[in-house]
């Protein structure tokens, strides 16, 4: 398997935009540590590391890097269109609940809830009602550990060996030349997926972590790309034994807490235990039904864990996106979001990605697309019954999130809609909604600003 990118249909421009991406990670504090690039795999994908611009003091706005010019949202931006067509796909129970949250210029611009939360006893999304996150749980694993690295608890290139000294695999030496930043940009070296169908029949994390040194290997730790969930979730193994705290606790301590992300927690304990929260659906006839949520990818928290609300996921956004550098800081979120390896499988699938996507890599937690000649952060994640997609496009300041609790593939449009309109890329209808819901605002645009604040029901600007 190897890292070689994809060549675009249009390969000079995608080309160009991912070598800008890409980073040596040089950053401005000691303790942050250089990830290991490999400069085999980086002259076989024919990029060229760039360095990262430093980080500006704390009590100014953090700017966008200097390559990345930051830009208006396009004109005709109208965050009511977006909420009408939320409200659209949960009409007649087309899926059953919906929570969409969009964050521009360091400000909530919507966080709303939508349909009902169980078909069976429904009450309306809000808000503050909880979603389970699936994969989406990666970007917290990733600034977790980007944390302690800037504290100088581990490097990015320590040897996960050296917190896990029985770790092994079916190459010898493997397990001494796996790194955290290996484990975070699934470079193990192990096939996609390894040990996931074993995760769904109910075994057990360490377990599978033992069955390693049996597991097949495509290439040697840090040389080739293959998702991976239990393998990803070492790095939890990592935080307990660098910092001293399980990995639920740190989370809640270090992210969660002081982000004012106060709906979150972590696995099937922390979900129903919410005040409220979204019930996952599975298709049943012609409808849906509702179903308890699986405990097998809750076992692994670093790659699963995760469950939010939308307002939490707004505040999410605004950290990513630079607005909370008392929390992150800029240079680590810029090693997070800078990619190490090329993904080319992820430039096929839905519609979306073929027809925008030009390339595609992966960072520490984060995948970093070339969405039409733009730089977009995203993630997406998916477990039975729940669904969710988050981007954040850093010209334009921009932060989406879009959480679902079925597993219906509709909503996925409601992503490149918005990305589009803030482009201001030709209109594509992506999603099934009713066309003429863009009309209903035109006549009152004077009246009514097209990125206003929170509206009713909304979560609170980012707290100061």
């Amino acid at each position: 398997m190897k890292a070689n990118l994809h060549r675009p249909r249009r390969p000079r421009l995608g080309r160009a935009l991912l070598v800008g991406m890409l980073s040596a990670i040089t950053l401005s504090s000691t303790a942050q540590t250089p990830l290991a690039w490999n400069r085999d795999a980086a002259a076989a994908a024919d990029v060229t590391p760039v360095p990262i611009i430093p980080a500006t003091p704390s009590d100014r706005p953090v700017p966008l890097p200097a390559e990345i010019p930051r830009m208006p949202l396009a004109e005709g931006f109208d965050v009511r269109v977006f909420e009408a067509m939320a409200q659209d796909l949960v009409a007649n129970q087309r899926v059953p609940g919906l929570a969409m949250a969009i964050v521009h210029d360091g400000k909530v611009l919507s966080a709303r809830g939508y349909g009902i939360t169980d078909v069976s006893h429904a009450e309306p999304v809000d808000a503050h009602t909880v979603f389970r996150l699936a994969s989406l749980s990666k970007s917290f694993a990733g600034t977790l550990t980007g944390m302690l690295v800037s504290e100088g608890a581990l490097r990015w290139d320590s040897r996960v060996a050296d917190f896990m000294p029985s770790l092994s695999f079916a190459d010898p030496a493997a397990a001494q030349r796996l790194t955290v930043a290996d484990v975070l940009s699934h470079r193990v070296g192990l096939r996609h997926h390894t040990y996931d169908r074993d995760i769904e029949a109910n075994a057990e994390y360490h377990s599978l972590v033992q069955r390693f040194a049996a597991a097949p290997m495509a290439c040697a730790p840090g040389q080739c790309y293959g998702y991976q969930n239990v393998a990803f979730s070492l790095v939890g193994d990592v935080v307990f034994a660098a910092s001293g705290q399980f990995y639920s606790e740190a989370v809640t301590r270090r992210i969660f807490k002081p982000l004012g992300m106060n709906d979150a927690s972590l696995g099937l304990d922390g979900i129903t235990a919410s005040a409220r929260w979204a019930r996952p659906h599975v298709r049943a006839g012609g409808g849906w039904k509702s179903v308890m949520p699986k405990p097998t990818y809750y076992r692994l928290a670093p790659a699963a864990g995760v469950n939010a609300s939308i307002s939490d996921m707004a505040q999410w956004l605004l950290a990513q996106g630079g607005r909370r550098p008392d929390v992150l800081p800029a240079p680590l979120l810029a090693t997070l979001q800078s990619p190490i390896v090329g993904t080319p499988g992820e430039i096929r699938g839905a519609s979306w990605r073929r027809q925008r996507l030009n390339a595609a890599g992966y960072g520490l937690g984060w995948r970093i697309y070339d969405y039409s000649g733009h730089r977009l952060v995203f993630h997406g994640g998916a477990v039975q019954g729940y669904r969710g997609l988050m981007a954040m496009l850093p010209e334009r300041d921009l932060g989406v999130v879009v959480l679902w609790n079925s597993n219906s593939s509709l909503p996925s449009g409601m992503l490149p809609t918005i990305l589009d309109r803030a482009i201001g890329l030709p209109s594509h209808q992506w999603l099934d909604v009713d066309p003429n819901l863009e009309s209903l605002y035109a006549s009152d645009d004077a009246a009514s600003p097209s990125t206003g604040g929170p509206q009713s029901g909304e979560a609170d600007a980012q707290p100061q």
